[in-house]
Formats: C-alpha cells, sequence, structure tokens
C-alpha cells in the first residue's frame, strides 16, 4: 500500500512538473517585453542643380598689358558662353588673383645665386549654376573648343545637387518607418506576441551616393557630388512594445 501510494504522489509531481514547463514556454512566447527593429528608406533620382566652375589667365612682363589680356579672353569667353545659350545672370567671376613669377638663378657651379622676376600672372575663376544640367554638362565637355580663340580656360568636373532634398528626406523617413514596423509585425507574429505602442523611434543618418557606385557609407552621412545620377537612403530604429 505505501508503494502504491508513492506512485501516485510520484505521477502527481510529473503532471504538476509538465504543467509548469508547459506555462513557462506558452509565456516565453508572448514576449512580454519589447522588440527593436531598423527599417530601410530608399530611393534613385536625378540631381536638378549643376554647378560648374573653371579658370583662365594671362601672364605678361607688364603688369598693366596682363590685366588688359586677361580682359580680353573674358570677353572671348563670355561671348562663347552667350552662344551656348547661357546667360549672363548665371555666370559669376570671382576676383582677380596676381602673382609675380620668378625663375631661380644659378652659377656655373650649381650653385643657388637667387631669384629673377619675369612677369605677372593673373588668374581668375568663373562659376555658373544651373538648373538647366544638360546644357551647362554638354558645355563643360566643349570647352576646349576656346584653344582655338587662343584661351586656354582650365576646367573642373561638374558637382550635381538636388533642390528638393528636404522632401526627399520626409519620404525616405516615411519609408524607413514602414519598413521597420513590418519587421516588427513579422517578428511579434512569429514570436507568438502582439505588436503594441512605439516606445521609441531614432533617425540614422542621411546617405546620399552615386547610382552603381560603389560607395561606402560614412558614420557622418555621405553626399555626393559627382554623380548626376543619385541614391538617398535612411534608416529608422523603432522599439515597440510587445504583449
Amino acid at each position: 500500500m505505501k508503494n502504491y501510494s508513492n506512485a501516485i504522489i510520484f505521477g502527481i509531481a510529473i503532471v504538476a512538473a509538465s504543467i509548469f514547463l508547459g506555462k513557462a514556454y506558452t509565456d516565453r512566447n508572448k514576449k512580454d517585453g519589447e522588440i527593436q527593429v531598423t527599417g530601410l528608406g530608399k530611393a534613385d533620382f536625378s540631381s536638378d542643380l549643376i554647378v560648374w566652375e573653371g579658370s583662365f589667365g594671362s601672364t605678361s612682363i607688364d603688369l598693366k598689358q596682363a590685366y588688359i589680356s586677361l580682359e580680353e579672353n573674358k570677353s572671348i569667353i563670355n561671348t562663347y558662353l552667350e552662344k551656348k545659350g547661357i546667360p549672363s545672370e548665371e555666370i559669376v567671376y570671382s576676383a582677380v588673383q596676381t602673382r609675380q613669377k620668378t625663375k631661380q638663378l644659378y652659377t656655373i657651379n650649381g650653385d643657388y645665386a637667387g631669384e629673377e622676376f619675369v612677369g605677372y600672372e593673373l588668374t581668375q575663376s568663373l562659376e555658373i549654376k544651373s538648373e538647366d544640367v544638360d546644357k551647362i554638362e554638354k558645355v563643360s565637355r566643349e570647352i576646349t573648343e576656346l584653344l582655338n580663340q587662343g584661351v586656354q580656360f582650365y576646367s573642373q568636373a561638374p558637382r550635381y545637387y538636388y533642390t528638393k532634398l528636404a522632401d526627399l528626406k520626409i519620404e525616405m523617413i516615411s519609408k524607413a518607418t514602414e519598413d521597420a514596423r513590418l519587421r516588427a509585425e513579422k517578428i511579434a507574429e512569429f514570436s507568438g506576441g502582439e505588436l503594441s505602442d512605439l516606445e521609441s523611434a531614432k533617425m540614422g543618418i542621411f546617405q546620399i551616393t552615386g547610382q552603381n557606385s560603389g560607395e561606402d557609407y560614412s558614420w557622418g552621412g555621405t553626399l555626393n557630388t559627382s554623380s548626376r545620377e543619385k541614391t538617398a537612403s535612411i534608416t529608422m530604429k523603432l522599439v515597440y512594445k510587445v504583449d
């Protein structure tokens, strides 16, 4: 009889333990806590503003003559750009930079003997900002035509920008937030819980890279200006309560 009673007690203990473990497993799947997720918002766009810079100059032993030659070159450049359809109000010239040119002198033994003045070098740069990206891009490639008119123009690579960046950021934040919310819902569903209130939201760094450029993101944010076609992206980190 005693052995029979011990068996009953042992059986009850096993059943109780099974119920306890089963409840613990169920409670674990309910995930009464929080879920942290990160969403990504991304979009391709084309730049709508171009900035192009270049410079030209003149040299002469006489400062006045150097300035006259510089003004002549400037007049040729203005006429050229006007024929290309670039309005004068889009062309901004910098102040003229003046530098005295010298050459080093050496003795027949190769010892340094000082410097000799050989003339003045004047340089001036110009900048063009335009929303007509196609036209300015084309002119920046054809500007070497000025060599046929005796003007040596040093052209820099155009820079590309987007004037609706503020609106684009709002769109990217919305996309990233929605992406994060969907991820959180899936995680809650798979864990047997239910998504509850949003506890916090943290925005990541806005990144703009050239399309298909392979550029790396940076902690401070990337702002590509060398590519006309770009890709914008941003992340949102959300924390939800889970019941």
